[in-house]
């Protein structure tokens, strides 16, 4: 049974939102910050993230649909949870999960299939059987790799992310809607928290490429692009220092204000979530890579490869930890708060089984990576420089279609 210190309701015995509403803004947040990296490249050309363009957008991707698992698992009936995006209700602010997620969903497929489209074509042309028809129906009967028609290519993948960038903003930034929204908890109810959220998506999603990149990097044998890794850290320390200001003139204004809930959310900081919100998300996870980052680009000139490298990959790794924490404070944080304003429950322990407990959460933020591997073995994340002679001859384009077993050379 848990502590219960000053006056509680009965209902506020208990925690309701799991992990697994910890883990749901988590993952999209993922999902907002890689594509906020490709739309870097895509659509305002910055040309220093092309080494990561790709793997920026398969990371959105992966994420993304695996997104929406930690509410069904948090269903009592999951088998109900696709009628939010079947048959929305609007009055209802969840309606907009199953609008956002979808119309979102639709333009990263999109997005995805112009941007492999000469990789699908390439590999339905040197495939054999079964393989050659599965490239095919992918390319979806179009061959050409014409200079016009990767010029179309273009146009559509610059327009795609012009519509997709709003969009994945809008999807993380619904999650912080949904908890502002809750007036009758100070904790959550505040015109910061959806902005919160949205940065907090950019330094996880950038803090993850990052690290994927060296790790990629690594595994391929060869040395990450250093103006490659240098913006990341820039834009990293950018969006690390807005977070860290909004979060914390979130409570500066409410310490300033000193109005009735200020008393016991002071006393839910000092106790509850001391070391969760003080030491791991400010300290540990906030001060030390704002420090580390700020070496990156202050000092990037003078630094060694290695150095860059290491100081990139640590900032990155406990901004995850930060971005974590502060979704662990806001989601679990605000219901050991009863709503009598004196009183606490004591700290929640997530159980190690079950489909709400940390075995789960880990399987969840290991089922993107699994994603990724199927994506890179199907596709192709790095890209491949375009073969000579390949273009829009009708025999070129009739080859993928004909029968199997003919010999078919590329080009």
């Amino acid at each position: 049974m848990p502590e219960i210190s000053g006056f509680s309701f009965p209902n506020d015995v208990h925690v309701w939102w799991s992990l697994m509403i910890v883990m749901y803004p988590y993952i999209t947040g993922f999902v907002a910050g890689a594509f906020i990296v490709t739309s870097l490249y895509h659509l305002f050309g910055r040309t220093e993230f092309k080494p990561v363009a790709r793997l920026a957008m398969a990371t959105s991707f992966a994420f993304l649909l695996v997104a929406s698992l930690p509410l069904q698992l948090h269903l009592g009936h999951p088998e109900r949870g696709v009628q939010v995006m079947v048959t929305p209700h609007f009055t209802s602010a969840m309606a907009g999960f199953g609008i956002l997620y979808s119309g979102y969903l639709a333009i990263l497929v999109l997005e995805v299939w112009f941007v492999w489209r000469p990789e699908i074509i390439l590999r339905a042309r040197r495939s054999r059987g079964l393989r050659r028809a599965f490239y095919a129906a992918l390319a979806l009967g179009t061959y050409d790799t014409g200079p016009q028609a990767l010029e179309v290519d273009h146009r559509a993948i610059t327009l795609l992310a012009g519509l997709g960038l709003p969009g994945a903003c809008m999807l993380h930034g619904y999650v912080g809607f949904i908890f502002g929204a809750i007036k009758a908890n100070p904790w959550w109810s505040t015109p910061l928290m959806p902005v919160i959220f949205l940065v907090s998506a950019a330094v996880s999603g950038i803090a993850l490429l990052v690290v994927l990149y060296q790790v990629v990097s690594r595994l391929q044998g060869r040395s990450p692009d250093q103006p490659c890794v240098s913006a990341l850290a820039r834009w990293l320390w950018f969006f690390l220092i807005l977070t860290l200001t909004l979060e914390l003139l979130e409570i500066i204004v409410m310490a300033y204000e000193r109005s009735e809930s200020w008393l016991i959310i002071s006393e839910l900081l000092t106790t509850r979530l001391q070391f969760s919100y003080v030491t791991m998300q400010m300290i540990v996870g906030g001060l030390i890579p704002l420090i580390l980052l700020a070496v990156v680009v202050l000092m990037n000139r003078y630094l060694h490869e290695r150095v860059r490298n290491t100081l990139s990959t640590v900032a990155a790794l406990l901004c995850l930890l930060q971005v974590f924490s502060m979704r662990w404070n806001i989601v679990v944080g605000g219901q050991l708060m009863s709503k009598s304003l004196r009183g606490l429950r004591s700290p929640y322990e997530p159980e190690l089984f079950g489909r709400e407990g940390v075995l789960m959460a880990i399987a969840l933020v290991a089922a993107p990576f699994v994603i990724l591997w199927v994506f890179d073995r199907v596709l192709g994340i790095e890209e491949r420089e375009p073969e000579a002679g390949s273009g829009s001859g009708a025999p070129e384009e009739r080859r993928p279609a004909a029968a199997a077993g003919g010999g078919v050379h590329a080009a």
